[in-house]
């Protein structure tokens, strides 16, 4: 029924002016411009994060920032951030590994690669949690793992949804098993939260792989995808060399994991917020599924 009601609406298409791709990058200021990865056109800057990260030539959804993404998705000035000083210690001591979150800190402004906080969408109280790939490449340690259980638990005491945002290369290899203990402690804390009627609702964004996906990620009363996301577990050359075949083109994409019957739809960028707002409205007390 959600994907038949989601099809109804297609994606409406907006018109931007683009650049030619024969455009000399050496007169143009770095930043003033970017490629698409895939269709290979040369636009402003300006006008893709107008257009929410999203290709205006042919559809390419280009990464989001965390806050890029609270502030397409969350009703303006709702936003409380919930656990914002947490941050990684070195608790095996790895060689440079603070070294390396605090440059993470420098360019990102963030403390940790994941945002957590109290908000609104379309009027209706959430408890939000985004991952940023900028930070760690969205790796998961300690910190990670604590702060989206620490949201749960905050969905829970409100009686609110809890949404999630994935976006993850996996587990964070220099905390170790600490990290991968986090697989199991969110886990449990979104087990807990279902039993009490709560609703959850996950959304995986290019990347969401490894650990992640083998753990919150998937575990959503409803689970989407953007376009094009890469979604798995372990790498396609890695899958090929274990089972000695030649993996289809788009496998671990949103696409092929929708047909398989993985997801529940694969939503385009610009309607993520009517849509996850009708899946809201439809809980509510009173409402359709209610």
């Amino acid at each position: 029924m959600i994907k038949d009601l989601f099809n109804k609406q297609k994606p409406k298409k907006k018109k931007y002016a683009t650049i030619p791709t024969e455009a000399s990058k050496q007169d143009v200021p770095e930043g003033i411009m970017q490629k698409c990865p895939k269709c290979k056109k040369i636009m402003y800057t300006k006008e893709l994060k107008k257009n929410l990260n999203v290709c205006l030539q042919c559809g390419h959804h280009h990464g989001m920032t965390s806050l890029e993404r609270r502030d397409s998705f969350i009703d303006e000035g709702t936003f409380q951030e919930l656990d914002a000083a947490l941050s990684s210690t070195n608790p095996l001591n790895f060689p440079g590994y603070l070294e390396k979150v605090e440059a993470d800190r420098q360019k990102t402004g963030m403390n940790e690669a994941i945002l957590t906080g109290v908000g609104q969408v379309e009027g209706h109280e959430v408890v939000v949690a985004i991952m940023d790939a900028n930070f760690r490449m969205g790796s998961m340690g300690s910190v990670v793992g604590e702060k989206i259980t620490r949201a749960i638990e905050e969905a829970g005491r409100r009686n609110v949804p809890f949404i999630i945002f994935t976006a993850s290369g996996g587990a964070r290899m220099q905390e170790g098993v600490l990290s991968l203990m986090q697989m199991a402690k969110t886990s449990v804390a979104l087990k807990r939260f279902s039993e009490n009627g709560g609703l959850i609702i996950s959304i995986m964004t290019h990347p969401t792989t490894g650990g992640v996906s083998a753990s919150f990620a998937s575990l959503g009363d409803y689970n989407f995808a953007e376009p094009g996301a890469l979604i798995g577990f372990a790498g396609r050359r890695i899958i090929e060399q274990t089972i000695r075949e030649k993996l289809p083109e788009d496998f671990q994409t949103a696409e092929f994991l929708l047909k398989h019957g993985q997801l529940d739809a694969v939503i385009h960028r610009h309607d993520m917020k009517e849509k996850i707002a009708f899946l809201l409205d439809i809980h509510e007390p009173g409402g359709e599924l209610a």
